[in-house]
């Protein structure tokens, strides 16, 4: 059954009106392409959390997720934290070292909770950093312990962040987090997570 008289011919399309008897018509572009993208679709792509970016040294990716937890709460709660899931190097599928112990972080509520668990909150909105130590382990592992003091009265702790590149498939030449640990065992009094 040929739908035109040539090979040349528009494309015509089966189309059924109500008596589910078979027409054909032409295709009408203007008419035939919705158009998905909304009105205020480049406006949405601005409040998006930001996440890793090819231009990123392994510093400055550790900074960006630093000032992001700075200002948590802006433009809405826990931006930052969101801001943290999309850096984070780990398979949602499977279990995983982030922070130390093993924990299934594929849902980011449970990566959320984690970060107001209390050794982990003072990076919530912190008053103040220092870079204590930086180090490349290898050409594409970077290690930095910085050194927090949070938002409460005498809140300091040390954290140590592993920046690994990723070398091949689609995020290849981004850094992205391997782990962020706490100096000392914070998870020894378990977690309800």
């Amino acid at each position: 059954m040929s739908f035109g008289s040539s090979l040349f011919s528009p494309p015509r399309a089966v189309v059924f009106n109500r008596n589910r008897t078979c027409q054909t018509s032409r295709f009408k572009a203007a008419a035939d392409v919705p158009d998905f993208l909304s009105a205020d679709w480049f406006e949405s792509r601005k409040k998006r959390p930001s996440g890793p970016r090819l231009d990123f040294s392994a510093e400055d990716a550790v900074n960006f997720q630093l000032q992001a937890l700075k200002h948590n709460d802006q433009p809405r709660q826990d931006y930052g934290i969101e801001v943290m899931y999309r850096f984070a190097g780990f398979d949602p599928f499977v279990r995983s070292t982030y922070f130390g112990p093993f924990f299934d972080l594929g849902q980011f509520e449970r990566f959320r909770r984690i970060f107001h668990h209390s050794t982990y909150r003072v990076l919530l909105g912190h008053k103040e950093r220092k870079i204590m130590s930086s180090l490349f382990v290898e050409e594409n592992k970077y290690k930095q312990r910085v050194w927090i003091r949070g938002s409460r009265p005498e809140e300091e702790e040390i954290f140590q962040f592993t920046m690994v590149q990723r070398v091949g498939g689609c995020w290849d030449g981004y850094w992205l987090t391997e782990s962020l640990l706490h100096d000392r065992d914070t998870f020894s009094g378990g977690l309800a997570y």
